[in-house]
């Protein structure tokens, strides 16, 4: 098997509920006409038919409810999504192996609620979040009781780039040009979110917790060197330096060794194999960012598998990527 642990979807109630909620300026209905696999299953299933052994644990699709609805709404529309992703996984078993909850990370208190509605009455496999809540951390307090409650489930937490174009490239702009904020822009903020993460302790309190980044961990595997010797030099620099580190049981890197990562290196190999080195074979998931390339859907797909095929590994780590890591964390 094949699973592809971070792909998305739009199922039909979610989607009209969050079309007529969405400030007109978001122009998600355009979007949309780019990628039919979102909202078409029949689509969907065609472009994974071109691929053998292919199946597929479905999230909701950005941007986060939180964006789009209050956080009544949130809720409303979280419940929806929730409700349609354990039907399309019950009605088609052989194309979807599990589902990952949305969760209205606006109204925290809600979220929790939803976790055990989704995992314990759905059957749902994990939660997604962003890399913010409306530009706030995922290290404020407001939100740890989500990852105590997924620690205490053992289950997965996906984590998914939030940045925008509000996002500016300098502080003088007002938003962000070319694309950057998108292109560049998430890996950043993905390893912005996992810095924040490891510095509030979250694996000291929780060693077990399981958290999956998308974009093989954004510049984490690229830029472990400075993630050493820079720490290494902030310890020494300062008083407050030690103390910063003194707040962790271990050196900053072996923290972030402990996240998982997927594949969606956008048909990079040098790029899988360096994630691959520094996560290990037991850490990286198959995940294909699919439908969101620009054939709507099976350029990704098809890329990364060739990049798992292509690149310098056993047979036996490869079939860790492509189904066992993610059975293990799921519990299939």
């Amino acid at each position: 098997m094949k699973i592809d642990v971070f792909c998305h979807i739009l199922t039909p109630r979610f989607n009209e509920k969050r079309l007529a909620m969405a400030p007109p300026a978001m122009n998600l209905a355009a979007r949309i006409k780019t990628m039919p696999a979102i909202i078409d299953l029949e689509e969907r299933f065609r472009i994974m038919d071109r691929f053998e052994d292919y199946v597929q644990i479905l999230t909701v699709a950005n941007p986060p409810v939180e964006i789009i609805a209050n956080p009544e709404d949130a809720v409303e529309i979280s419940r929806i999504a929730n409700d349609e992703m354990a039907e399309l996984v019950t009605k088609h078993p052989d194309r979807f192996v599990g589902g990952v909850a949305c969760l209205p990370m606006n109204n925290p208190d809600a979220a929790l609620k939803e976790i055990d509605r989704a995992i314990k009455d759905l059957g749902l496999k994990g939660v997604q979040v962003f890399t913010h809540v409306k530009g706030r951390a995922l290290d404020h307090p407001d939100f740890l009781p989500i990852f105590e409650k997924m620690a205490e489930y053992d289950l997965p937490i996906w984590l998914h780039p939030g940045r925008n174009a509000k996002f500016s490239d300098y502080p003088a702009e007002d938003g962000s040009l070319y694309d950057i904020w998108h292109i560049f822009g998430w890996t950043y903020d993905s390893t912005a979110a996992m810095t924040r993460l490891v510095f509030t302790g979250i694996f000291d309190r929780f060693p077990d917790l399981k958290i999956i980044t998308h974009h093989l961990g954004g510049l984490v595997p690229y830029t472990y060197g400075r993630i050493i010797q820079g720490y290494n030099k902030v310890g020494k620099r300062s008083e407050e330096g030690r103390k910063l580190l003194d707040r962790l049981e271990r050196h900053p890197n072996d923290y972030f060794k402990m996240f998982y990562a997927d594949t969606a290196t956008n048909g990079s190999v040098a790029a899988l194999e360096c994630g691959v080195r520094y996560f290990g074979p037991d850490r990286v998931l198959f995940g294909t960012d699919m439908p969101f390339d620009s054939e709507g859907g099976s350029v990704f797909v098809g890329e990364t598998i060739q990049t798992i095929e292509e690149m310098q590994a056993s047979e036996e780590d490869k079939q860790k990527i492509y189904e066992q890591n993610i059975k293990r964390l799921l519990h299939l």
